[in-house]
């Protein structure tokens, strides 16, 4: 496509609204809030009518009415349940109910009806909000999109439509429609909604867009790079909703501990109504004082206690570019107490550059600058590590031919092997491929060595079982690096480890830019020694957090007590088996998603004692005096809203601004 058509394009596109539209739940959308509102209406008719003197036949029906909208949901789930062999505490605020009607207190049943059905209504609309944080990004991805034909020609297809390899034009003021890289423009584009960042990033040829994003002033033409179900906005669409069907440790023990709680509740109710009884209290009362201690020894604020803050802080998090796989993550991560961080594409950027090529001769002959770079890039061609790409830069951008390879075969940590023009050719690390016999091996071993001296990676070319030169490689240093370190040994206690497969003076040198210390910092491994490493602290009672994004940090993130991987670097490998996924491999977001752990864990914590305090607050009061039922009802549903209601406040921005307060 000319550049030309990009200019008219600037000039001609209309401009798009800044915002997307918010994906809301209204409220009367959900059955519960519906059922509920019925009941309320209901009740608000019949209330006054029996306090004015109204006969009987005018005003109870309508509470009959209350009774049945407000009450058939919760009792059918109940009856499921209990078809299952489970007693649900709905059921229990049902059989209360009818029991305080049969006792007389229809009214007060009717009330009891109300506030539950609005409080469930109340947790339905807090669950759809959350959902709605999360769904919402699915609006910001347009659903057409500009595809250009090879002849130049242009059409309008649905984003769902586009394939990898397709070429998109997105104009000024249009949302990108897919994952890809920008092959021709330049522009300013605001990655907000994905990556968290405030300010426009600028975009020319090579960078990387996301479906979703904001273009600026500039035209852009864009190769689709990811199929529409595998951008990064569904991505965290999928992993949260996957998320939200886990369930943490302390939910888990709250389940297993609310079916026993409740079949003792129910006896305790049993003896609250027929202890007095037995000693001459009237039944009217002793049924009374029996209902209301069921409905107020119920644990429903309990049950709620424990996911609301974790699955809020899952979705917060997924807004601003970091992707928790399951609540089980979320909680462990704010129990870290050690880290261990990958060097290449973790604290670098990992788009290393070839700086040097060093070429050795084999008897008199060898191979010049070019022919070592091309043999090289053959060979590397198929591998997906930071290192091999750079190689293969280097020789497309010095315009070299690179020949086609046959039995490609990659070793973690060693490095690859493949045949190139008939020739057996390996490219790896100097200490796993150079034996240390003949001329030639020492030769290319002290290029090797005054390379790693200058910082630099070196990586050794063989062919046909003899080395033939080397290559220096170099990785700059994430902007963050040092500064999320700082904040890794701050919240932990204890400076990050250092593990890499790089050698020890490459590994030295960033460790003292990055402030870690000598003794954290262990080079030269490969995978199976990085999980010795992790298991090692872990036997020290620590709960080890393994950063990473290559193949060979796989078994770490495995082994680790949790695993996070960098999202744009890391191998496919990297990251299914992290734990969770930082989009725009920015660190800094790791101790701030940290911090958010920890804070969703102490809401857990103050959830479980409002629920405690109120239900034993009102179950004394209750035994040792005269609790009415109405203000029973009340207290009890107040804790479940107030606990639900305090685990959603994850949901804000402000919690991450906190976060991030915290980290520092």
């Amino acid at each position: 496509m000319p550049s030309d058509l990009l200019q008219r394009t600037a000039r001609a596109a209309p401009a798009a609204p800044r915002t997307a539209p918010k994906r809301r739940t209204r409220v009367f959308a959900l059955a519960e809030a519906r059922w509920a509102a019925a009941a309320l209406v209901l009740f608000l008719i019949a209330l006054p009518l029996q306090l004015t003197g109204a006969p009987t036949w005018t005003w109870g029906p309508l509470y009959a009415l209350a009774y049945v909208t407000g009450g058939w949901e919760p009792a059918w789930a109940g009856l499921t349940a209990l078809r299952e062999k489970t007693l649900d505490v709905d059921l229990l605020m049902i059989v209360a109910a009818i029991g305080a009607a049969a006792i007389g207190q229809v009214m007060d049943g009717a009330l009891l009806i109300v506030i539950f059905a609005t409080s469930g209504a109340l947790e339905a609309l807090a669950t759809a909000r959350t959902q709605d944080a999360v769904r919402g990004l699915l609006d910001l991805a347009p659903t057409t999109a500009t595809r250009l034909a090879g002849d130049g020609g242009e059409e309008t297809v649905s984003t769902e439509d586009l394939a990898v390899g397709d070429i998109v034009l997105v104009r000024p003021g249009e949302r990108v429609g897919a994952d890809g890289q920008v092959l021709e423009g330049a522009s300013e584009v605001d990655q907000a909604s994905i990556t968290g960042e405030p300010l426009p990033v600028a975009k020319e040829t090579g960078d990387e867009v996301f479906a979703g994003t904001l273009n600026g002033t500039g035209a852009l033409r864009i190769r689709v790079e990811r199929d529409t179900s595998d951008s990064v906005i569904a991505r965290i669409v999928a992993m949260v909703e996957e998320a939200s069907e886990t369930k943490a440790p302390t939910q888990l023990f709250i389940e297993k501990v609310e079916q026993r709680y409740s079949l003792a509740m129910v006896a305790a109710t049993l003896a609250v109504f027929l202890i007095p009884l037995a000693l001459g209290a009237d039944l009217t009362g002793s049924l009374l004082r029996a209902m209301t201690f069921m409905i107020v020894a119920s644990p429903c604020a309990v049950v709620l206690a424990t996911m609301p803050p974790l699955l809020s802080a899952i979705a917060n998090a997924g807004r601003h570019g970091v992707l928790i796989k399951s609540a089980v993550v979320m909680e462990r991560l704010g129990q870290v107490d050690a880290v261990a961080l990958d060097k290449t594409g973790t604290l670098t950027e990992g788009t290393p550059r070839v700086t040097d090529i060093r070429p050795v001769p084999v008897e008199g002959r060898g191979l010049d600058e070019d022919a070592l770079l091309a043999t090289a890039a053959a060979a590397e061609r198929p591998s997906e590590h930071p290192l091999a790409r750079a190689v293969v830069d280097a020789a497309r951008t010095r315009g070299l031919a690179v020949a086609g390879t046959r039995d490609f075969t990659s070793t973690p940590g060693v490095g690859v092997t493949a045949t190139v023009d008939g020739h057996t050719v390996s490219v790896g690390a100097p200490a796993r491929l150079l034996d240390g016999n003949g001329i030639n091996s020492a030769r290319v071993a002290t290029v090797a060595a005054d390379l790693e001296d200058g910082g630099r990676t070196a990586v050794v070319v063989l062919r046909d079982g003899a080395p033939v030169g080397v290559l220096g490689i170099a990785d700059r240093l994430r902007p963050d690096a040092a500064a999320t370190v700082a904040a890794l040994t701050r919240q932990t206690g204890r400076t990050p480890m250092l593990v890499t497969g790089d050698n020890p003076r490459a590994a030295a040198r960033l460790a003292a830019e990055t402030g870690i210390s000598g003794d954290d910092v262990h080079a030269g491994l490969l995978p199976h020694d990085k999980v010795r490493a992790v298991q090692r602290l872990e036997t020290e009672g620590r709960k080890v957090l393994v950063i990473g994004d290559g193949v060979n940090d796989a078994p770490a993130l495995a082994a680790a007590h949790t695993g996070i991987a960098m999202g744009r670097a890391g191998s496919d490998l990297a990251l299914e088996t992290a734990d969770a996924v930082i989009v725009r491999d920015e660190l800094a977001t790791i101790p701030k998603v940290i911090a958010l752990s920890r804070t969703a864990r102490r809401l857990v914590v103050q959830n479980l004692v409002i629920a405690a305090v109120f239900i034993s607050g009102l179950v004394i009061w209750d035994l040792a005096g005269h609790l009415p039922l109405p203000l029973g009802v009340l207290g009890h549903e107040g804790s479940t809203v107030i606990v639900g209601l305090n685990g959603l406040s994850l949901l804000r921005d402000a919690a991450w601004t906190r976060a991030a307060r915290d980290a520092q």
